[in-house]
């Protein structure tokens, strides 16, 4: 192979990403070129609506599943809690790099911290997650909708908009703005997204040939936490409209699943978290769904059908 085209979103993050795995690449193979095609998808021009009323997190993959069927592109780059936890079947992930720190964070110019914040102050984000869990544990604040890049959301709260947002550490990290973090929100409270701190690299099905090319991308042990994260969001029916948070993490050859599920109206929630062996990841997403289930986690899931 002398030449992989990476196509991605043009925003400062994604670009980013797509650079970092083109570093990956030269690092492997070193002859090779690599060549990045921006692109911008529609989840990034529509600023003013909730993702889950302009179609969700397929808005920013479209384009770039677009330039994969078209030719114009061998791989795309996403953050991997942009990608549906079910993937077309013309699609595949071919590799998961290793996962940055998947936390949220606190970042606000006027509260050292979540907990101070006193009531009607204002809080932005649009995440289902993390109103869910905002209404759930702070229902004393006011939540305003929060779209855009990283660099447009801070300016938004520079501004005076909000009094404080919730972002991804990762992405902060990742943009040399780790210093905007007022506080790493407690991974055990707010649970993280499906694939939150992951980069993903996909291919269609059919380009068997990148597969072992892009295995030396991959960290095996984020692999499989987000294969089963993805797992236990596929069969849920996990989409953005959904306040679903799972998070898997593997300590010592153990791995844990915690995953929580909100019905925000019913003020109803269902929570689950189990550890076994990393051996048995199917059992843990099986045991995972089966608690789940027992709390009520298939009605939550009709009132979002």
């Amino acid at each position: 192979m002398k030449k992989i085209r990476i196509i991605s979103r043009k925003s400062e993050l994604a670009l980013w990403q797509a650079n970092f795995v083109k570093e990956q690449l030269n690092k492997y193979y070193p002859d090779v070129e690599v060549e990045i095609i921006g692109v911008t998808t529609s989840g990034d021009k529509i600023l003013d609506k909730a993702l889950d009323k302009i179609g969700g997190k397929g808005l920013f993959i479209k384009e770039l599943e677009n330039g994969l069927l078209a030719d114009t592109a061998d791989i795309a780059v996403h953050s991997l809690k942009d990608l549906p936890a079910k993937l077309n079947e013309a699609f595949k992930l071919a590799a998961v790099l290793k996962r940055e720190d998947a936390a949220d964070a606190f970042v606000s110019n006027k509260y050292a911290n979540l907990e101070s914040m006193p009531e009607a102050a204002v809080i932005g984000t649009s995440s289902a997650r993390r109103v869910a869990i905002i209404k759930q544990h702070y229902p004393q604040l006011q939540i305003k909708l929060l779209r855009g890049n990283i660099q447009t959301r801070l300016n938004k709260l520079d501004s005076g908009e909000y009094d404080a947002i919730i972002l991804a550490v990762a992405g902060l990290k990742r943009l040399n703005l780790a210093n905007r973090i007022t506080q790493r929100l407690d991974i055990d409270k707010f649970i993280p997204a499906i694939g939150q701190g992951a980069l993903a690299i996909e291919i269609l099905s059919t380009r068997t040939d990148l597969i072992d090319y892009l295995k030396p991308l991959e960290d095996d042990d984020t692999a499989l936490e987000v294969n089963v994260e993805r797992m236990l969001g596929s069969q849920l029916g996990a989409s953005c409209s959904v306040p679903i948070a799972i998070y898997a993490k593997i300590t010592a050859d153990k791995l844990s699943l915690n995953a929580m599920l909100w019905d925000i109206e019913g003020n109803h929630y269902c929570h689950s978290h189990i550890q076994m062996d990393k051996s048995k990841y199917k059992e843990i997403v099986s045991h995972c769904l089966n608690e789940l289930y027992k709390y009520g986690a298939k009605e939550i899931m009709l009132k979002y059908l």
